[in-house]
């Protein structure tokens, strides 16, 4: 298989890609031990059979640039195809702040053509593509070199099957005319605000059980210090400090090194030099924060009691509609979204797009009183009122 370790063997393969109507695009890359994924490796395939006009680009190879690449990513005329990508379009985003467009993602696109929820790559190869992987690579480190001929041959496999995914599944799309559907999901992972870093906001993602202003202002200062700090040195957030120190030192609130040396929870790192200077900042600061200006947490609205019925309802209109329409049910609504539509504080999404068409319309009208459910026969069956 052929390797690409140059800027111009990569210009020249894009430029081939530019004639086609699309590319299958994936990447291999590590994280373990740093805060953005470290790329190690990327597999693209235009059109062909087996690994005919498949690569491997080496991007630790000194001097090669990317930008070819990225051109193509720019260029309208030409699909790019991932799979579950993610993390493959926050790497590129972190890199060059661009995405590919347009952009077709087949883990999306299955739930989509009722493959299931969250349809692995693995599953999608032997249902469409009738053939079967070998994942024993799957985590080895792929920042070694040499690669062996195990791991290339894993590699190259994940964009040379799924040529053969995409237009299955773009077929199908097209006869069931769902494809605006897909559009419509993929608008979120192409958007600049899911990959977001924003220190400010870190502390959102803690679970926290406390409403106590001050409490939540040390969090939030704390958490902040965390991201800026393993975001300047690229290292996993937990390696500064993880979750439940950081709510053990919010408790605590320590103003010295030594009330800070009696933490249970802080690793030995976190009690000394700066990383221990910038925790007692971080408190200081939450401390100089007004009363009027701490942070608050806003409160989950009580469901009414007797809206577990109706939720319970929901659920069986959700499975019988998403399986009449071979869609995923996760794709449409999760178990706590369906609770809110029941308790009337939430879940507005499904009542817009092509969600409505599929769930929403009669969800509304089943929450109105308007329909209501009947068993016929196995399957369920929907009664005006």
């Amino acid at each position: 298989m052929r390797t690409l370790t140059t800027t111009a063997q990569l210009s020249e393969f894009c430029a081939d890609c530019a004639t086609f109507d699309y590319v299958t695009i994936d990447t291999e890359f590590l994280r373990e031990r740093t805060y953005y994924s470290k790329l190690c490796l990327i597999q693209m395939a235009h059109p062909g059979e087996g690994e005919e006009g498949a690569v491997l680009i080496d991007v630790l190879e000194v001097g090669l640039d990317l930008e070819p690449l990225y051109d193509l990513f720019q260029n309208e005329s030409v699909v790019k195809v991932f799979h579950a990508a993610r993390q493959d379009l926050e790497i590129f985003f972190v890199d060059r702040q661009i995405f590919p467009r347009p952009f077709f993602d087949t883990q999306i696109a299955a739930m989509v053509c009722g493959f299931g929820e969250q349809v692995g790559y693995e599953t999608l190869v032997r249902k469409i593509a009738k053939s079967q992987l070998d994942k024993s690579s799957r985590f080895t480190d792929w920042s070694q070199r040499p690669l062996s001929d195990k791991q290339k041959t894993y590699a190259i496999g994940d964009v040379t099957h799924l040529r053969e995914i995409y237009e299955f599944l773009s077929k199908k799309l097209a006869k069931t005319n769902r494809k605006s559907w897909v559009e419509e999901e993929v608008q979120i992972l192409t958007s600049p605000e899911t990959y977001n870093m924003d220190p400010d906001k870190a502390w959102l993602r803690i679970k926290i059980r406390s409403n106590s202003r001050r409490f939540l202002a040390t969090v939030q200062a704390l958490a902040k210090f965390r991201e800026e700090y393993a975001q300047a040195r690229n290292i996993p957030r937990n390696r500064v400090f993880k979750d439940d120190a950081l709510l053990e030192v919010a408790a605590t609130r320590p103003k010295t090194l030594s009330e800070l040396g009696k933490s249970r929870l802080l690793l030995r790192d976190a009690r000394k030099g700066q990383m221990a200077e910038g925790i007692l900042v971080a408190v200081k600061r939450a401390d100089a924060i007004s009363c009027e200006d701490l942070p608050t947490i806003t409160k989950i609205k009580q469901r009414p009691q007797g809206s577990e019925g109706l939720a319970d309802l929901l659920r069986v209109l959700l499975k019988a509609k998403s399986e009449k329409a071979g869609v995923a049910q996760k794709l449409i609504a999760n178990s706590s979204e369906l609770d809110d539509i029941a308790a009337g504080t939430g879940g507005d999404h499904v009542f817009h797009g092509w969600r409505a068409e599929v769930f929403g319309k009669d969800a509304k009208d089943l929450c109105d009183g308007k329909v209501a459910l009947s068993a016929n026969g196995s399957s369920v069956k929907i009664v005006r009122l």
